[in-house]
């Protein structure tokens, strides 16, 4: 797998725009200093959790006794739920659900939850490192995998840094035309991971 093809698919399915939102109505915009703690605190539980997710993934799975195979079925079915979501500009609630939001105003720290996990490092970002884990035989595409999850956490820390100025540039209409772009390439992986379970799990079908 090329690097670009890998950034580009983790790019949509993590969706740094998609948290703005709610990144920006649960900061204190009178604390820019407790503000970029709390990003890059983000950042770094995304890159974590995805580093980890892609080398011990696959581990987890067979320990469960889940094939690949299955999980790809299932996780091109998370993705393309996500995708559609997208595609009518709304936050998939597979992703991430309003009550995790409002539980959050109790606590002082939203960087690793909800903002972390799951809003960007969730069950669709965690199933497509893992499948493109197993598609990766060598230690040259190991390391476009790692680098292309470290690109995307970097690429989320810009985002949330501008965020206010990207809101005010972009507008409502400018976000939800980024989101439904970022949505029909997640459909189109989605579709092709179901494709590609289907095939392997039963095979009198193609």
């Amino acid at each position: 797998m090329s690097f670009m093809l890998i950034l580009v698919g983790l790019l949509a399915v993590v969706n740094p725009l998609g948290a703005l939102p709610i990144f920006l109505s649960m900061t204190n915009k009178n604390d820019p200093e407790a503000d970029n703690r709390t990003i890059k605190r983000a950042v770094l539980a995304v890159a974590l959790i995805l580093l980890i997710s892609a080398w011990a993934g696959e581990s987890l799975l067979g320990f469960f006794g889940i094939t690949i195979n299955a999980f790809r079925t299932a996780g091109g079915l998370l993705i393309l739920l996500m995708g559609i979501a997208m595609l009518h500009g709304k936050q998939s609630h597979v992703q991430h659900h309003p009550s995790e939001a409002e539980s959050v105003n109790e606590k002082e720290d939203i960087s690793v939850v909800p903002l972390a996990i799951p809003l960007m490092a969730g069950p669709g970002a965690i199933s497509l490192v893992i499948l493109d884990a197993n598609k990766i035989h060598s230690w040259q595409g190991e390391l476009k995998l790692a680098l292309a999850i470290v690109s995307v956490a970097a690429i989320a820390w810009l985002v949330l840094m501008i965020a206010e100025k990207m809101r005010d540039k972009l507008g409502i209409i400018g976000l939800n035309i980024v989101t439904r772009i970022m949505g029909l390439i997640l459909a189109a992986i989605g579709v092709q991971f179901i494709a590609d379970g289907i095939t392997h799990l039963l095979p009198g079908l193609a």
